[in-house]
């Protein structure tokens, strides 16, 4: 995804030629003359641009929220020995209250749409705004529901007289300070930052659709996710899934594997749902994976995307996760790590991922250790968390 933002700043002054808005920065533009422009935080109190201006567009380096005040001083003429001083000719504190403002979210992975997207309400709320979102086709089926405030639009679409346009995203390289304030921090703390509104934990709203019960089998039964997106993200022990699978099925759980691919196969890896599960794989919206795990007992997967969509379905999520640390994903009392291994490295700041990279090991790729994080987690270790699971929910 591009944004280009308006050629011009949209909105009007009453100084003629004289124009501004925050769409991808604060943006100013000023008539020939003897002007200075100034860019003040007014949360840190810091001036943070302060030039002088003649007949220029000045835009700001952040193009994240920043509580801006704008300020253009008529400076005097220079050959003028006895006035020292400019005169403010017009400021503008932001304030959003009833003004349109567009975010744009960048992700295309499913677990980030889900984990950024419930700050745009936030936005909304806190600034008393019309908002507008951008976000990939697929995934408005299921964010619509639960968000009626919002005005979804889409990649062509511009609403006239933006006030202010935010993208959100993970940039790299990540120690890039213009697009984003902070280094990787946890995905919903990135997107909260980026928006300037408090980052606390907040789940997606995810509504099933009135179909749901009649594409659900008879309980209880039990969904599994066992793909990913990188090989560092899977559960790399052999006998992991289908010890478990047949643990869950000599409980009396049906299992069910809602993954979109029943076998992913990238250059040497080669990875197949677990045998004994029934397979509910295929090109199923994302709206009927929403129906089929909000009716589970409970869910099992992988730091990725449909661990996400069961969070945001208020099911019980048992995650088992070795390259990123706790604070990465939600909160689930349910996380399945263990640390007697290399873990982590997706939250190594030395490292700079490349997400097309599907079997980056930073730290022992090639060796003995690879994927030792997950590798090393036991089916037991997993068993014993499913039972803790079983006893929450019939207590």
């Amino acid at each position: 995804m591009v944004f280009e933002p308006p050629a011009t700043p949209t909105q009007k002054t009453d100084k003629k030629g004289m124009f501004f808005d925050f769409n991808l920065g604060l943006r100013v533009s000023v008539p020939e003359g003897n002007y200075r422009v100034r860019f003040i935080d007014r949360t840190s109190h810091l001036t943070v641009y302060d030039a002088k201006a003649s007949g220029v567009m000045a835009i700001s380096s952040k193009r994240f929220f920043v509580n801006f005040r704008l300020e253009v001083w008529e400076e005097p003429p220079e050959n003028d020995k006895k006035k020292k001083e400019g005169k403010l000719i017009f400021s503008h504190d932001y304030n959003a209250k009833g003004k349109k403002v567009l975010l744009k979210f960048a992700g295309r992975a499913l677990g980030d749409m889900l984990a950024w997207f419930p700050y745009a309400e936030i936005f909304r709320q806190k600034h008393q705004c019309k908002l507008y979102v951008i976000v990939d086709k697929k995934y408005e089926e299921i964010l619509k529901p639960g968000y009626p405030e919002l005005h979804f639009i889409s990649n062509e679409e511009r609403p006239a007289d933006l006030y202010a346009t935010y993208y959100i995203g993970l940039f790299a390289p990540w120690d890039d300070r213009d697009l984003q304030p902070v280094d990787w921090l946890g995905l919903q703390a990135h997107a909260a930052y980026i928006l300037g509104v408090f980052p606390g934990e907040e789940r997606v709203r995810l509504v099933p659709s009135r179909n749901a019960k009649k594409i659900r089998p008879q309980k209880p039964y039990v969904c599994i996710a066992t793909q990913a997106t990188a090989q560092s993200k899977y559960w790399n022990n052999a006998n992991g899934w289908l010890q478990i699978v047949d643990y869950l099925k000599k409980q009396g759980y049906r299992v069910l594997c809602v993954d979109r691919d029943k076998v992913v196969e990238n250059g040497i890896f080669g990875n197949t749902i677990p045998y004994g599960c029934e397979d509910f794989t295929g090109n199923r919206t994302l709206q009927e994976r929403v129906d089929l795990i909000s009716g589970a007992d409970f869910f099992i997967g992988l730091p990725s995307g449909l661990s996400w969509l069961a969070w945001g379905c208020n099911v019980p999520v048992v995650m088992i996760v070795g390259f990123s640390l706790p604070g990465t994903e939600f909160y689930t009392p349910y996380r399945v790590q263990q640390f007697h291994t290399c873990n982590g490295c997706a939250n190594d700041q030395r490292n700079e991922h490349n997400y097309e990279d599907f079997g980056a090991c930073p730290h022992h790729r090639g060796t003995d250790r690879e994927f030792e994080c997950t590798r090393c987690i036991t089916p037991e270790y997993v068993q014993d968390v499913i039972e803790a699971v079983r006893k929450d929910i019939s207590s």
